[in-house]
């Protein structure tokens, strides 16, 4: 079964029916997916609360830990899938504290944006699913290249962004209001939400097929970084907008 996720790819399948026989289910999944997302808010409270006390250096610290762990848990899931189960609530703690802080310099600056952001993606999240299931998007496999090559590319721009950073170079779209910077942001978001059809369809897929339940948590890791990602990329779009 072939997915066009980055995270969900083909490379995880491999030697799963060896490892576990029950078969994946939706039911299974969700319930992965909030034992992860529990993780997540755990960490995020635990910032909120060091941020709330003016510890920002501590929380500037953390922050930079749950980016290297986030990072390395991500890319060892990717080429390890018998590791999922333990390193994905790892994952999601780590992220947790990262988005937690980067949420509350946020809300720093400008008050209330972040409940408009979770608003904004959980509404996303709840309309991808409706377009998703009712069929007026469907995960053809032209949609699937687009997608793939649409969310490489953006991760591309992000790596070079980061390699520049190091020579004290920055790229205008991370810092700037402009209607450009606002304009990129805006389609790199829908890409984003989008992403959501691909996990949609590979968790169905994998019910389907069925695949072992080793793949709830693939469907519940692969889920849960789409829809940070796209939390960002609002919480950032609106930060522009009010900017302005």
């Amino acid at each position: 079964m072939k997915s066009s996720n980055p995270i969900l790819s083909d490379r995880v399948l491999e030697n799963a029916y060896s490892v576990y026989d029950k078969p994946m289910t939706v039911s299974g999944t969700l319930n992965k997916l909030l034992f992860l997302s529990l993780c997540m808010i755990a960490s995020a409270a635990a910032v909120f609360y060091q941020f709330s006390l003016q510890h920002l250096d501590f929380v500037n610290t953390i922050m930079i830990v749950g980016l290297i762990v986030g990072l390395v848990c991500a890319l060892v899931i990717a080429f390890k899938n018998k590791a999922t189960p333990y390193l994905a609530p790892v994952y999601a703690f780590a992220q947790g504290a990262l988005l937690s802080g980067i949420s509350c310099f946020f809300e720093a600056s400008f008050p209330g944006i972040v409940v408009q952001a979770v608003a904004i993606t959980l509404v996303s999240v709840f309309v991808m699913a409706i377009l998703y299931k009712s069929g007026i998007i469907k995960a053809t496999e032209k949609f699937r290249a687009v997608i793939f090559t649409a969310t490489a590319a953006i991760a591309v721009f992000y790596f070079i962004t980061i390699i520049l950073s190091f020579f004290h170079v920055n790229i205008p779209y991370f810092s700037s209001s402009s209607n450009a910077a606002i304009v990129i942001n805006v389609v790199i978001a829908v890409i984003a939400a989008l992403n959501l059809i691909l996990d949609f369809d590979f968790i169905e897929r994998g019910v389907n097929a069925p695949l072992p339940s080793l793949y709830e948590w693939y469907g519940a890791f692969g889920l849960l970084v789409t829809v940070l990602w796209l939390y960002v990329e609002v919480l950032r779009l609106l930060a522009r907008f009010r900017d302005r």
